[in-house]
């Protein structure tokens, strides 16, 4: 009985010590690239050419000008409500799969073989998406309006909930499933493959920080290349209704953008800029969650 009160007492805390660890780098994460990220959401959200990076780089400058510097943080405060339980319920999920996984399949889970370590990952991806992804579209929403339409996160529930119904707020969910199950996928199979191949050749067991980073920043990349199409159609979708576009299917979506835009010039718009975030933010993100685990096992112990 004491021995399983024990056992009881450590999962809590590794529960918990992966949802604070998680909570944070996904805050520190999209903090730092939040300016670049609002401005890849305007450039998705619009049927225009597709922009070159000079181009994001002078929006930035223009909102700077106009509005102010926080301004490029303009809906922050909406991602951060979105990020921070995404990021907490991502990665305790991923390793309580890596765990689940391990034990069916006879493996420790930071050793679990290929298949299962790529499940473990779009689980988790899955996981979090679902139960946060009202607040993403909220995010969307805020950061492709001006500030006289919504004036906090509520207002956009409200108004949203009033104008256009509830489930307006799960609009564009599937496409975003349909992205985050390669794109989580892929992250931390990546991330933890690097990991495994490292401990093999190195000889050491934990890689350097920077050396984390590197290996984020290659997971986020291959991740968000391989689902990038899709989260320019959940853009599209989420913001039809303050963007004049008709709210339509996933095809349907797909097709006008490709209709109208092209394959490349439109399901692949902003992807440069993508490719500057989004290694950026993952070699963050994965690399403060490692090193807060760390940092809370040596506490407890």
């Amino acid at each position: 009985m004491g021995t399983g009160v024990k056992e009881g007492v450590s999962d809590h805390r590794q529960v918990l010590s992966s949802l604070l660890s998680g909570a944070l780098a996904g805050a520190l994460a999209k903090t730092a690239v939040a300016p670049l990220d609002r401005t890849k959401i305007i450039f998705q959200g619009c049927p225009s050419p597709l922009p070159a990076p000079q181009e994001a780089f002078r929006l930035l400058y223009f909102t700077y000008l106009h509005e102010g510097f926080l301004s490029l943080w303009r809906g922050n405060s909406a991602t951060m409500v979105r990020v921070v339980p995404y990021a907490a319920i991502q990665f305790s999920a991923h390793e309580e799969y890596k765990r689940l996984l391990g034990s069916y399949y006879g493996f420790r889970g930071e050793a679990l073989p290929p298949w299962p370590r790529l499940l473990a990952g779009a689980l988790a991806g899955t996981t979090a998406a679902s139960l946060t992804y009202p607040l993403d579209l909220v995010r969307a929403r805020m950061a492709v309006t001006p500030k006289e339409m919504y004036s906090n996160i509520f207002h956009v529930f409200i108004r949203i909930s009033r104008e256009e119904g509830l489930k307006t707020l799960y609009h564009g969910f599937v496409p975003t499933v349909l992205g985050v199950i390669p794109y989580a996928g892929l992250s931390f199979f990546t991330y933890e493959t690097l990991k495994s191949l490292h401990r093999e050749y190195s000889g050491r067991p934990q890689p350097y920080p920077f050396e984390r980073m590197i290996f984020g920043a290659c997971a986020g990349l291959i991740g968000q290349s391989a689902s990038y199409p899709l989260d320019v159609v959940r853009r599209r979708m989420q913001t039809a209704g303050v963007t004049g576009h008709q709210r339509t299917s996933i095809v349907r979506t797909m097709r006008t953008i490709v209709r109208e835009e092209g394959v490349v010039r439109g399901l692949y718009k902003g992807l440069s800029m993508n490719w500057l975030k989004g290694p950026i933010a993952v070699g963050i993100s994965f690399t403060t969650f490692d090193l807060m685990q760390i940092l809370l096992r040596h506490l407890q112990s």
